[in-house]
């Protein structure tokens, strides 16, 4: 439903310098694909998905997203 594309910031030095932006990608279609066969609203599951991205952003894996969403 997304992607994140950029290097994470536990990834970075202090040095670092971005060869390219960072970059959240969303795409629509499986987006609405899910919200038609879903019980969630598009809201809900753009906001679910962004969280998510942002997550790989701060260098978080897929295996801790849902750790710390079931606490």
């Amino acid at each position: 439903l997304g992607l994140y594309q950029g290097v994470a910031l536990d990834q970075r030095s202090v040095s670092h310098t971005p060869d390219d932006l960072n970059r959240i990608y969303l795409y629509r279609r499986p987006l609405l694909d899910a919200w038609a066969s879903g019980e969630d609203s598009l809201e809900d599951l753009i906001a679910n998905t962004l969280i998510h991205e942002i997550g790989h952003h701060f260098g978080l894996s897929d295996d801790d997203m849902d750790r710390l969403e079931s606490e």
